[in-house]
């Protein structure tokens, strides 16, 4: 240990400890700030490449019009095709209560028509005088379509193809 500092002190670097429960203690001589400056270089880095997943709310009453509908359903795909998760809310208001199969129709609707971006996670059911459902989105494969092409030539065949046109053209020329 005594060793290590007086090299570090002698190169005027820090002796770092890497591996305090490694048995012997792992150290390094390298520059502490520069050190501190790479590490949180690297967490920066992660934190951009995560997502945060977030929950977005749509809220629309059993009588909805149509319009309004497509505009809901336009916004709640396109949250989903964000990766963002969709919290839908219907509501009843007055004596709607009283009918919640049109409530279910729309909500039957609704899934069927976000069926190919996202799927249903939780349904969480008849709550005072709405409905509550989350939507998550749905996992696609990202790897690209394969195609049927021919092999690359190796570029030995390359290579021996370029000498004999060489050999036959040479001896042409002659």
């Amino acid at each position: 240990m005594d060793e290590g500092v007086r090299k570090a002190q002698e190169e005027g670097l820090d002796l770092v400890e890497i591996s305090p429960t490694a048995n012997p203690p792992v150290c390094r001589v390298l520059d502490f700030g520069k050190y501190l400056y790479m590490l949180e270089k690297q967490e920066k880095e992660a934190r951009k490449k995560q997502h945060v997943i977030s929950i977005k709310e749509i809220k629309m009453t059993a009588n909805i019009d149509d319009h309004d509908y497509q505009t809901k359903l336009r916004s709640a795909l396109n949250f989903l095709e964000r990766g963002d998760k969709v919290k839908l809310t219907l509501m009843f208001r007055g004596r709607e209560a009283t009918r919640p199969e049109l409530g279910q129709r729309v909500i039957d609707r609704f899934t069927q028509d976000i069926s190919d971006t996202g799927e249903l996670e939780r349904n969480e059911g008849f709550e005072r005088r709405s409905i509550v459902l989350l939507y998550m989105p749905k996992v696609q494969s990202r790897k690209a379509p394969k195609t049927h092409s021919a092999p690359p030539k190796k570029k030995t065949e390359k290579l021996v193809d370029a000498e004999t046109q060489n050999k036959q053209s040479g001896s042409e020329a002659v």
